[in-house]
């Protein structure tokens, strides 16, 4: 059985945690874009004692201003002669702590930025393109003694924690074979950030995360990848399916889509029941048990805003002098990334990031 994720430990030596923020003391936060996710997130900082917005950084003077506004930030950042956005803000010393929501084809580069700089980094999925670039950026925050994570929110759920909980302590005996899908509508347009391929736009790097998010819960990280799709006339995937295998034996069949409408749910089946969740994928509102011809459903209250249990975990750990968190700790993501490099060369996707490497160091 898979180890509980609110039980792993730290895969990484703790830094030393910065005096000023001792637990409960207030961390300043930086948010670097001003799109639909960091406004979402963003606002729910609020929800923390011991957070604050102290600046936002964009392209765009307009934007970056009207973001400080609307969330109540200090300072606005954008791209002047004095250098970018996101080089001012990791100059400015009163950042503890990154959010970072631009399209993941910009994370790793931006991401380095922070890290250089000092700061502690949340990164929204996809963490990065390739593998090498997680690699490169879980070793540098390591080097730097700065908290990493990927933005993987669904894990600091309740209810995702209530659905570890019956899996891992043998609700439906050994896990066997699972089924997870994730999709939506969304036309193609090369210009959005979901099929652009400088963006690293498809349904793989944007949506896969999910589904193997609750397929790790019965039988941890993938040891092998098989995978077939369709792809868009520029080259990204439109439609990924993978079959994917465990050290274990275990199986399961992950699918991902931008051309039609799925479940949106996990299915998980062992010797002994099926649990299958409820609702959407990210954010699901409970899930079912069924052992023989007995089914209930099972709920979990979620008294806070969703985004804020992770943010909570960003804190926490930072407080503490943690550099990774054991719930989504970084070989989880670095396993992914792998998994993703793999998939795409199967599926023929290639991406500018592909074309220049990490630097070397």
């Amino acid at each position: 059985m898979p180890t509980r994720f609110v039980a792993r430990p730290s895969t990484s030596e703790p830094g030393a945690p910065d005096p000023r923020l001792a637990t409960g003391e207030t961390l300043r936060w930086g948010v670097v874009s001003t799109g639909h996710i960091a406004h979402v997130v963003t606002a729910q900082l609020r929800a923390l004692e011991d957070a604050e917005l102290h600046a936002v950084s964009s392209r765009d003077a307009e934007r970056a201003d009207a973001f400080a506004r609307e969330h109540g930030a200090s300072v606005a950042y954008h791209d002047d002669a004095s250098g970018s956005g996101v080089e001012q803000l990791a100059a400015d010393g009163a950042v503890d702590v990154v959010y970072l929501a631009t399209p993941h084809g910009q994370h790793h580069a931006l991401a380095r930025t922070l890290l250089e700089a000092g700061k502690h980094v949340l990164i929204e999925k996809a963490f990065a393109v390739t593998a090498a670039e997680a690699a490169d950026l879980a070793a540098l925050a390591r080097a730097r003694g700065r908290f990493l994570m990927e933005a993987v929110w669904t894990r600091f759920l309740p209810v995702y924690q209530a659905f570890v909980d019956h899996v891992v302590e043998g609700a439906i005996g050994t896990p066997r074979w699972a089924q997870a899908d994730l999709g939506m509508r969304a036309t193609f347009d090369p210009d959005s950030r979901l099929w652009a391929r400088d963006a690293g736009g498809g349904a793989l790097l944007d949506l896969a995360v999910y589904p193997l998010t609750w397929t790790t819960v019965a039988f941890g990280l993938p040891s092998a990848i098989a995978a077939r799709g369709v792809l868009a006339e520029n080259g990204v995937d439109a439609l990924s399916t993978l079959d994917v295998g465990y050290p274990g034996g275990g199986r399961a069949q992950v699918t991902v889509s931008f051309t039609s409408a799925h479940t949106r749910s996990a299915t998980i089946g062992g010797d002994a029941g099926v649990v299958r969740t409820l609702g959407s994928l990210p954010n699901p509102t409970g899930f079912t048990l069924t052992r023989g011809d007995d089914t209930r459903e099972v709920r979990a209250a979620t008294p806070a805003p969703g985004y804020t249990y992770q943010l909570r975990e960003v804190t926490r750990c930072i407080q503490r002098g943690e550099l990774e968190s054991a719930t989504m700790p970084l070989r989880d993501t670095l396993a992914f990334m792998r998994c993703f490099d793999d998939a795409r060369a199967q599926l023929g996707v290639r991406y500018p990031n592909d074309e220049a490497p990490p630097p070397s160091r």
